[in-house]
């Protein structure tokens, strides 16, 4: 499911160190030695990185990076570098920062990681910014916002494939009657999505459409232009269907006029060694495009290569 390419062959990370300090030596910087490291090592390896650079070189490989790179290249190598979980505190607090309702990123967080990877989000967090991300979010956010992705962003899911199926029937009825009276932030809505394991809701969602004759996300349609209940349908489908979400990303960060690069960068940066494999399978099936060949045609330079070999593009 992972993109990511490790050669079966690696050099030691001393020498995977001493050729990044030299892709900085110099007039100009090296950036295709250091895709060809960075971007070919897995979260275990690049952290040995990390922390070898540091030891041999008296500076943050991180710093260093910040240092020589630029632009969206900066960033997409910087998000890649971190550990996933420092990755995830990070994004989370930049997204507490600048809060926008249509803003999903941490719902994003909150539904498609495991509850160990949250878990691990979270205290990467409190080591990085000296507070919660609970705190923050609750800071930050108000309304039906807060409501909604408070309990998310706090939750530790079990992850088990057992399923209640009278549990799920009578939670699949809650549901409705809440949708029907237009109740989308009623607390046992909000408590069924952010505390339930996820076959359980699947399993939930599953007998509301055979029960109700329709998709819950269509009958969360009732007003396009509602961002909340936009959210409330993205934290359904991350749930049930993430790959269906991060394509939808995608294709919004590539098609419109002008790239996204924060989406595009993120999505691939975060997935690459999760499922980014199914993710181009769902971008093909649903553009008709490769998604290699969409970012070849929306992004230039360094970026684009580097891009592409995330997400095991065979030229990169």
């Amino acid at each position: 499911m992972s993109t990511l390419t490790v050669p079966s062959q690696i050099p030691s990370v001393a020498e995977d160190c001493e050729q990044l300090r030299t892709a900085f030596a110099g007039w100009g910087t090296n950036e295709g030695l250091i895709i060809s490291i960075l971007a070919h090592r897995n979260a275990a390896q690049r952290k040995l990185i990390q922390q070898q650079y540091a030891e041999t070189y008296g500076e943050d490989l991180l710093k260093a990076l910040d240092k020589e790179l630029s632009n969206d290249f900066e960033r997409v190598v910087l998000l890649w570098t971190l550990d996933p979980a420092e990755r995830d505190a990070f994004l989370g607090n930049e997204a507490t920062k600048r809060w926008t309702s249509s803003n999903q990123v941490l719902m994003e967080i909150a539904c498609t990681r495991s509850s160990n990877q949250l878990l691990q989000a979270r205290q990467a967090y409190h080591a990085r910014y000296k507070r919660s991300l609970e705190e923050d979010v609750a800071y930050h956010t108000t309304g039906d916002f807060c409501k909604l992705l408070l309990p998310l962003v706090s939750s530790y899911r079990y992850e088990g494939d057992e399923v209640n199926m009278t549990l799920a029937k009578s939670e699949a009825k809650i549901l409705r009657e809440k949708i029907s009276d237009k109740a989308y932030s009623d607390e046992d809505l909000i408590r069924i999505l952010a505390t339930r394991s996820k076959a359980q809701i699947n399993a939930t969602l599953n007998h509301y459409k055979n029960e109700f004759g329709n998709d819950i996300n269509k009958d969360l349609k009732t007003d396009s232009k509602d961002e909340y209940l936009a959210l409330l349908r993205a934290t359904i489908k991350c749930l049930i269907h993430p790959e269906m979400y991060f394509e939808k990303v995608l294709r919004l960060a590539i098609n419109k006029r002008g790239t996204d690069e924060g989406a595009l960068t993120r999505v691939v940066t975060t997935r690459a060694e999760v499922d980014m494999k199914i993710i181009k399978e769902e971008y093909h099936k649903r553009n008709s495009v490769p998604l290699d060949r969409a970012i070849v045609k929306d992004t230039t330079g360094e970026y684009e290569k580097m891009l592409l070999a995330l997400i095991g593009h065979e030229d990169a």
